[in-house]
């Protein structure tokens, strides 16, 4: 009998939304540091995907304050849909891979690193 059985390459992993439709691009914490990206609308109840791989562009507070150096890990307010410093958000979301100056509105980060 074998001990594993390969079944994907894990880019993407399965998702049913319980409570609300999540839409294309929504940030969901998976709980235990794994971060999920939708890749496509799921409709509340309904088998979709996300991404855990992969580098995103994340919504920032431009002007706010918000700056992150290259490599800096990436926080995330669930409330306000926004990246923030890492430990003052929801939960962590990766690493900066560009640094990104407080008039930004975006960072780009590798998610689950």
């Amino acid at each position: 009998m074998s001990e594993a059985t390969y079944r994907h390459t894990g880019v993407l992993v399965d998702h049913t939304p319980s409570g609300a439709d999540v839409s294309a691009g929504q940030v969901i914490d998976l709980g235990s540091g794994l971060t999920g990206v939708a890749a496509r609308d799921i409709t509340d109840g309904t088998l979709g995907a996300l991404q855990i791989e992969g580098v995103f562009d994340f919504t920032k507070a431009a002007g706010g304050g918000v700056t992150f150096a290259a490599g800096a890990t990436v926080g995330w307010d669930d409330t306000n849909n926004t990246a923030v410093a890492a430990g003052t958000g929801d939960f962590d979301i990766g690493k900066a891979v560009a640094a990104a100056v407080d008039a930004a509105s975006i960072v780009r980060a590798k998610i689950n690193i």
